[in-house]
């Protein structure tokens, strides 16, 4: 297939309501992260929770040239630390989190620095968040090798309040004086679940530079993307919006299939303690619909895996968390729900594994697409209603295909010719089939894994494997195929904002149409499914405005959608090679396609069924 798709939303739009986007956790991803080889990030996915990041427009508590406000904190060893302790001639105060991914992307950039600047640089750290415990930040130091650098627990956040931060990863710098000459981001390198491939202003770096050299950085103060410092909130015990009857369920309904331990999601929301913690961050991304992730616009197609919240669902967390984000009363609390662990299929009927040894991944440097053959030795036909990828190695797998050898032997037998049985990607849900409908492997064939790595600094190995619930062969009345409609041959132009790309496909026989899953890369801008049929108007079937590299979504129909022989389905792509794409990879670069993310692709593929097949009967 293709190294599969991240998003951005609408520059232009943040930029005139004075946003900037931010990652949380979201590469995925494909791009290279050393902090994943430490296990840091668990995927890309993780990212699109921050958001959009609204303007933090409120005037700065420290200003330039305020001397240092007084603190007396413990590290998570105990030993207490004065902010009189600290003498270096360029003194970096950083607000973390121990679960923020811009935090734990940032922590080797900062140890770069203080490799650089060496005995004249001071590094301290400072955890504001009311549910990040003291055990929490010791685990963090130890993989983030942090252990020289004094990480202090801040209570109630008073020092947070003193120095007016408002997020993670935010930097304050003081010369010798102890004075404030800079504050805010380190870099501009990430980005709302993006990631340039270098930062192209050093803001930190220079600022200190300026300041050991005993001048006056040219940039004394910019804003901090990341995530908000989770403060203790004044909780309104009156409020009729409270965590236990309304919060827990819109969470348990919407967010923590992905948000629960073992997961793709940074953190869990099962539990009040961690919540609570996340509230205002929560109230943002919902509030600007970044979260939870789904890109298609209403108008056009009804999805049954639509996970967008409800405008009164907005409006209760709204409330919650404007009304101090109560408990309410225990015996509120709904039944939490049941998972499988590691599955969210459920128990799986057989687990493969792509191979009986991991793969090594270079530290550096391309990686072609691996291909790895298996026999599960099945000896009759199998029919799958549900299939589950589970990456073994999130630092450096970027998506995983799974399809069949012979899928062609079953096109000859009157079935559709899939493209693939099951895939991942970025923030890809699992295939789970309707009643009745299922995928074929045939007897005797041999699974192959398509496999897309990204390298990230450091040598990894990995071992993924896939899971597969099967249906009995006499309830299965449609075989289901995944089909393409792509354009292979295009060129976008250095620079153009809005290049579109166009492909089609013609049905020849009445068709079933179940899901739709759109793709492109990095500079993927927006996307849409077009259905012609004949003597009809033309049908939107899926438009995806603001397409999302960070969120690889499929969209399942609530009910399957008839388009009659001779419909062409047309998708059409529009492509961003401009400056203005924060993912680009090089706005100057005539873009052509292929495999690796800095490339293009342009893909529209399509789950259907043939709409005259009845399996059952044949059987009859």
């Amino acid at each position: 297939m293709t190294d599969i798709a991240l998003k951005r939303t609408e520059i232009s739009k943040l930029t005139r309501r004075g946003n900037r986007c931010v990652a949380e956790i979201i590469v995925a991803f494909n791009l290279a992260w050393r902090l994943f080889s430490r296990g840091l990030i668990s995927s890309i996915i993780l990212f699109g929770f921050l958001g959009p990041v609204s303007g933090d427009e409120t005037e700065p508590i420290l200003k330039i040239g305020d001397k240092i406000p007084a603190f007396n904190l413990k590290d998570f060893r105990g030993k207490s630390w004065k902010s009189s302790d600290f003498k270096s001639k360029a003194l970096v105060v950083v607000f973390f989190g121990v679960e923020c991914p811009l935090v734990k992307q940032y922590s080797i950039r900062l140890g770069e620095l203080q490799k650089e600047f060496g005995g004249d640089f001071q590094l301290v750290g400072i955890n504001s968040n009311r549910h990040d415990s003291i055990k929490e930040i010791e685990y963090f130091s130890k993989l983030v090798q942090a252990d020289q650098v004094p990480l202090l627990k801040d209570p109630a956040n008073r020092i947070a309040d003193a120095f007016g931060a408002r997020r993670t990863p935010e930097v304050f710098l003081f010369d010798s004086k102890q004075q404030l000459v800079y504050n805010g981001a380190i870099d501009d390198q990430y980005s709302y679940g993006l990631q340039k491939p270098q930062a192209n202003k050093r803001f930190l770096h220079d600022a200190v530079t300026a300041t050991l050299a005993g001048k006056k950085p040219e940039v004394e103060r910019t804003q901090t993307d990341g995530c908000i410092i989770g403060r203790i909130l004044a909780s309104n015990k009156s409020s009729e919006v409270t965590y236990a009857k309304q919060i827990s369920r819109i969470l348990n309904d919407r967010c923590v299939k992905c948000h629960r331990t073992g997961e793709v999601a940074p953190f869990s929301l099962t539990d009040y303690d961690e919540v609570v913690g996340w509230a205002e961050m929560i109230q943002e991304v919902v509030g600007e619909r970044r979260m939870p992730p789904w890109h298609a616009n209403p108008n056009h197609g009804k999805f049954k895996n639509d996970v967008s919240l409800s405008k009164q669902q907005i409006d209760s967390i709204n409330t919650w968390v404007s009304n101090g984000a109560p408990f309410g009363d225990k015996a509120d609390l709904p039944e939490p729900p049941q998972f499988t662990e590691g599955w969210q299929i459920g128990q799986p009927d057989v687990v493969i594994p792509m191979a009986k040894t991991p793969f090594k991944v270079p530290a550096t440097g391309e990686v072609k697409y691996q291909y790895f053959q298996v026999d599960p030795g099945f000896k009759e036909d199998k029919w799958v209603r549900s299939a589950e990828l589970r990456i073994g190695n999130r630092a450096v797998v970027h998506h995983i295909i799974v399809g069949t050898t012979n899928g062609r032997r079953a096109a000859s037998h009157g079935q559709i010719q899939s493209e693939w049985l099951t895939a991942t990607a970025p923030g890809a849900k699992p295939l789970e089939l309707p009643e009745g409908y299922a995928k074929l492997i045939p007897a005797g064939a041999k699974l192959v894994f398509q496999m897309h790595y990204t390298p990230n600094g450091t040598p990894q190995t990995d071992i993924s494997s896939v899971g597969f619930i099967f249906t009995d062969a006499k309830t299965v009345r449609k075989s289901v195929g995944t089909v393409e409609v792509r354009n292979r041959r295009f060129e976008i132009p250095p620079g153009a904002a809005n290049h579109p790309v166009s492909a089609t496909k013609t049905l020849r026989r009445d068709t079933l149409l179940l899901a739709l899953f759109p793709h492109m890369h990095l500079r993927g801008k927006s996307f849409k499914y077009i259905a012609k049929m004949p003597g009809e108007a033309d049908r939107v079937l899926l438009d995806v405005p603001n397409f999302d590299f960070n969120w690889q979504n499929g969209y399942e129909f609530e009910t399957p959608v008839l388009l009659p022989r001779g419909t062409v389905i047309e998708c059409q792509a529009v492509f961003d090679n401009s400056e203005n794409n924060l993912a680009n990879p090089n706005p100057r670069k005539r873009v052509r396609w292929g495999d690796q993310t800095w490339e293009e692709m342009m893909i529209g593929y399509l789950d259907m069924a043939l709409a005259d097949q009845d399996l059952t009967k044949k059987r009859e």
